[in-house]
């Protein structure tokens, strides 16, 4: 679809998809059509419409009522009220409200120490959902609002079952030009195939336990293992990571001692930033790729 803005005419892309006057048409016409209809049953309709379904085979609901948000946002559709509190608000405030007693005693010692150390992906199981949710909230610099869209989490235990860490991967960034440039793929290549690089957007050793190498020993032990959670919980798999470390806090150590690459540097700026004119912490960009074929898949 092409509109007007002034004198310029420009492409309408929205959740990386160019849309036509007849999508925004289709939309306008189930509204005036169906206007008993939520933003869920709206957001359905239009997935099932276009076939916007992930490799799972599942509906892709959750990225279709984003898009309706933002259609909504620049005025070009007049979308039904909110029926409630969105589900990531709600299970954030419940978690909040049900936060765990932590067992802070002190843990100092070495790998060998802490026993036969387990780690699970919990994103499917609301226990230790919930306490990877509470101890990133409580005790990670930047909080937790709660996961959007594909995304993995991981809990740490020690031998006595004692929660060490935990880590959420999810989406990664859309643009960055350091990434893109180690990649070498084109612009058209990471819209086909950015649900290939999952971004490693939490890491949290609770901050009781002082173990050297811990950090390092958990991104070894994932890397090993993300490529098939992922396959089989979302279809399809992933074949690079990606983290983002604020330079001025961190030095990147565990992820350096784990062969993560450092390619480049943020630029210090938001994806909200159209103007150039928001500044925010510099990070270091660093990536793992999962196996030696990461460049033709991402160019595929």
């Amino acid at each position: 679809m092409r509109f007007r803005v002034g004198a310029v005419t420009e492409t309408l892309i929205v959740q990386g998809r160019c849309l036509q006057d007849s999508d925004l048409a289709q939309m306008r016409q189930w509204l005036g059509d169906h206007p008993d209809w939520s933003r869920r049953r709206l957001s359905r309709e239009l997935a099932a419409h276009w076939g916007w379904r992930n490799e799972a085979g599942q509906l892709k609901d959750m990225a279709a009522r984003t898009l309706l948000v933002k259609l909504g946002q620049r005025g070009l559709l007049e979308l039904p009220p909110r029926r409630q509190v969105p589900t990531n608000r709600m299970r954030c405030r419940s978690q909040r409200a049900a936060r765990p007693q932590w067992d802070q005693r002190p843990i100092q010692c070495g790998l060998a120490g802490l026993g036969a150390l387990r780690l699970s992906e919990v994103s499917g199981v609301a226990a230790e959902r919930g306490w990877v949710a509470a101890a990133l909230d409580q005790f990670h610099y930047l909080g937790f609002g709660g996961p959007v869209g594909e995304n993995l989490q991981y809990l740490v235990r020690d031998g006595g079952g004692r929660p060490l860490a935990c880590l959420v991967f999810g989406a990664a960034a859309w643009k960055c030009q350091d990434r893109d440039r180690f990649l070498g793929w084109s612009a058209q290549q990471r819209q086909r195939n950015l649900a290939l690089i999952a971004n490693n957007s939490r890491f949290l050793i609770v901050p009781w336990a002082k173990v050297p190498q811990l950090a390092s020993w958990v991104l070894g032990q994932i890397s090993h293992r993300i490529a098939a959670d992922w396959q089989a919980k979302y279809g399809h798999p992933v074949v690079v990571l990606e983290t983002f470390v604020e330079r001025e806090r961190f030095l990147g150590t565990a992820y350096r001692a784990a062969n993560w690459l450092a390619v480049g540097a943020t630029v210090g700026r938001t994806r909200q930033d159209r103007h150039t004119c928001l500044q925010v912490p510099v990070k270091e960009i660093y990536l793992y790729p999962l196996r030696r074929s990461f460049r033709e898949a991402l160019a595929a």
